[in-house]
């Protein structure tokens, strides 16, 4: 009888104990209704326009003149940034040519500065135009903008959709800002 009961088949909760993640209570509660991103509540137009003071409770490193790059609040990885145009558009064609060409150029301006600070061993560069493109705001078009490392992957997601971060968001401001402290409207250094 023992003998049996050591190969007794383990049910999947045996298998795989339940991993505590309460923190993504706030992004299943949100709203993601067809509205959530209009303009009268479309965080990219909002907290970037208003005082710098709400800047890093709202993630903003750097809200210049014609865009602005923030913390992801639900990242994929450690130092996951959004680079999004001023202008409130949902598709990359609605952007006129130089407004595009400034993003763009953030876009690679932002990567080449997280590369310096954190050493990543590769970027990823995306867009999701479209709530079926995995737009989780769909009504401002904006590019993430993901570190990656050999080994920063496993199988959490798959198994448990559950993303391990080993750095708490405050801390990757503090760690980002000085990458962008010399850029035009960049957010005020955060207090200790």
């Amino acid at each position: 009888m023992a003998r049996e009961a050591q190969y007794k088949r383990k049910t999947l909760s045996e298998q795989h104990p339940p991993i505590w993640a309460p923190w993504r209570m706030d992004y299943i509660l949100a709203p993601k209704d067809k509205d959530a991103g209009a303009r009268p509540g479309c965080i990219f137009c909002n907290f970037p326009a208003a005082t710098a003071s709400t800047y890093r409770e709202n993630l903003v490193l750097v809200a210049s003149e014609h865009y602005a790059v923030m913390l992801n609040r639900y990242p994929f990885a450690a130092g996951h940034l959004l680079v999004m145009p001023r202008k409130h558009v949902a598709h990359l064609s609605e952007l006129p040519e130089d407004d595009s060409a400034r993003l763009f150029l953030a876009v690679r301006d932002v990567g080449e500065r997280m590369r310096r600070l954190m050493k990543p061993q590769g970027l990823n560069y995306g867009v999701n135009e479209g709530v079926a493109a995995g737009a989780g705001i769909a009504d401002h078009l904006h590019v993430h903008i993901v570190p990656r490392w050999g080994g920063d992957t496993n199988f959490m997601p798959v198994i448990a959709d559950v993303r391990v971060m080993p750095e708490y968001l405050d801390d990757s401001y503090r760690r980002l800002h000085p990458a962008f402290a010399d850029l035009e409207g960049a957010a005020p250094p955060p207090a200790t």
